[in-house]
């Protein structure tokens, strides 16, 4: 029985040691697949800082390109105020210029004398004159403005 014994404590040690066997051997492939996703995971991560330096790169030249745009665009900007405001003052002034050579007009009409004047020349309606010219004034704001855009 002594014999016995032994034998069966010998097999469950062999059993044993295959079992430590085969585990080690799934080990063994785990850990090789892992080294292998770790080379693939350091690919990946260098390629994701290249990628993102690119990004870098490129957002700091667009933000260069944003400030050169906003600094043109402010001078545009600033040129087609300048030119508006010239162009009221001078509608302004055509307005007033208009009123007084209405005001000559009117005045140096021919006094009934008693004898018939030659039939007056059709005097335009001074508001309506003002009124074109602004209009004309306005077209040429547009004209200014779209040009300066």
């Amino acid at each position: 029985m002594n014999h016995g014994f032994g034998l069966m404590i010998e097999s469950l040690v062999a059993f044993l040691l295959l079992l430590t066997i085969g585990y080690c051997v799934i080990l063994n492939r785990r850990l090789k697949r892992l080294k292998a996703d770790e080379m693939s995971l350091k690919a990946t991560i260098s390629e994701l800082i290249t990628a993102t330096e690119m990004a870098e790169r490129a957002v700091a030249g667009l933000k260069v390109a944003a400030h050169e745009c906003e600094g043109t665009l402010g001078e545009r900007l600033r040129a087609a105020e300048h030119c508006c405001a010239d162009l009221n003052r001078q509608t302004n002034a055509g307005a007033v210029i208009l009123e007084r050579i209405s005001r000559v007009v009117v005045g140096a009409r021919p006094l009934f004398d008693g004898t018939p004047a030659p039939p007056p020349a059709p005097v335009p309606d001074p508001r309506a004159l003002a009124a074109a010219a602004r209009a004309f004034a306005e077209r040429a704001r547009e004209r200014v403005s779209a040009l300066a855009a």
